[in-house]
């Protein structure tokens, strides 16, 4: 399962997450090598510490979580803080209120937006896209823009709204996305069948808070 583990952001995201729970995932993401946390933006400067200067496993940290409606300018700053903690990667949510609105200007203004303030830091950026409330033509918009904006990966969901990862989200999503975008797969994932199932799906990357079950270490 080591090759699995690469491919596991070892996942905190719950509101009562405390100090210690982080320092634990943390821990367990050094000793099983997996590809990154993601925790909330509270933490990020403690995981970092200790995590350890050598250490290669990434900080990924959240915004405009788990919604998604938050004003443009209060994710760019979540962004510029995140990053001064000494966050690798940030998953925004996308506006999903605007986009059932119907306001595509303003979906689009916000996913430039916070892929310009994550690239201007250097870092990569995950447009989380909330798959299981999203029509085809609406993936297939969101993908022209996240393209334009130059995202790393989409994202399938929060995990929070009753969507959990499944296979036929991913290859949806490897169907309509270029090869330059990669994928990852989150919510619901709890067992090493499943999130093999992802990765042969053509999943880049599973978020999980399961990832010692996944991986086989009790």
């Amino acid at each position: 399962m080591s090759d699995l583990a690469r491919l596991i952001e070892h996942t905190l995201l719950k509101p009562d997450t405390t100090l210690s729970d982080i320092r634990r995932v943390c821990e367990e993401a050094n000793r099983h090598q997996f590809a990154a946390v993601c925790i909330p933006p509270l933490f990020v400067r403690e995981a970092k510490r200790i995590l350890g200067e050598g250490s290669a496993v990434k900080v990924a940290t959240v915004v405009g979580f788990p919604m998604g409606y938050s004003a443009i300018a209060a994710k760019s700053e979540e962004i510029k803080r995140a990053v001064e903690d000494g966050a690798d990667d940030i998953d925004a949510m996308i506006n999903l209120a605007a986009l059932k609105s119907d306001n595509w200007n303003h979906v689009s203004n916000d996913i430039e937006s916070v892929a310009m303030a994550t690239h201007m830091r250097g870092r990569t950026l995950k447009l989380i896209l909330e798959c299981g409330m999203l029509s085809e033509d609406d993936i297939r918009r969101l993908a022209d823009m996240a393209v334009a904006a130059r995202a790393a990966y989409l994202k399938t969901g929060t995990g929070y709204h009753g969507f959990p990862a499944t296979t036929d989200m991913v290859q949806r999503l490897r169907a309509i996305a270029p090869p330059s975008l990669k994928i990852k797969a989150a919510g619901g994932i709890r067992t090493a069948a499943q999130a093999l199932a992802l990765v042969n799906a053509g999943a880049d990357r599973i978020g999980t808070s399961a990832g010692l079950e996944i991986i086989g270490v009790k």
